[in-house]
């Protein structure tokens, strides 16, 4: 009994030792990427579109870039979770929209609910997607007129900047790979290689 607290003493102490750890160069990255993802939508909606379409930045990204920059290495922040579970909430949150527009207490826990059992269904889960399908039934304005556009812009659109950010700076060095998935570290080993060769 003894040695297996002790054991299990030790084995928590380096956990939170190597939990604890502050790496610079880490942190610099994770900075920058968030910085330019989110700086890319925020700069798109504020110079690029009409004041009457002027919504493209929603605030389950904020959530999406503490995961796809800042633990890249989470299977929920990996292309797939982030481009399908903020679709299919944003799906979900839609279609309970339409169904019940004026009845929040009822529509708000329902968009959520779906969104993450259907994120569960098609192996897409991202916590930020609940907050995507909460968006879409609780917001006024201009995002309950956009009905099933919501989907396509500021969702899809956003992601997609925010991934392709993601996928520049998170591999910018040796120490950071991204995605984590087999298959795309295969083919981003093999850009690099054919482009050394090349050279």
């Amino acid at each position: 009994m003894k040695k297996t607290i002790k054991r299990t003493f030790r084995v928590s102490k380096y956990v939170i030792y190597k939990e604890t750890l502050v790496d610079y160069k880490e942190h610099f990255w994770s900075f920058l990427g968030a910085f330019f993802g989110i700086g890319i939508i925020a700069f798109i909606q504020s110079h690029s579109l009409l004041q009457a379409e002027n919504i493209f930045l929603i605030g389950s990204f904020g959530a999406s870039s503490v995961l796809i920059y800042g633990a890249i290495q989470s299977p929920l922040a990996q292309p797939r979770n982030l481009v399908g579970g903020h679709v299919i909430s944003a799906l979900a949150g839609v279609t309970v929209y339409k169904i019940f527009p004026d009845i929040i207490w009822l529509s708000a826990p329902l968009a959520v609910a779906f969104s993450i059992v259907l994120m569960q269904y098609t192996k897409t889960l991202h916590p930020p997607g609940g907050a995507t399908a909460l968006i879409a039934v609780s917001s006024t304005g201009k995002i309950p007129e956009l009905g099933y556009w919501y989907v396509i812009s500021p969702v899809l659109s956003g992601c997609i900047i925010l991934l392709l950010v993601a996928l520049f700076f998170n591999n910018i060095t040796t120490n950071r790979s991204y995605p984590t998935h087999i298959r795309f570290m295969r083919l981003l080993k093999k850009k690099k290689h054919t482009h050394k060769m090349k050279k």
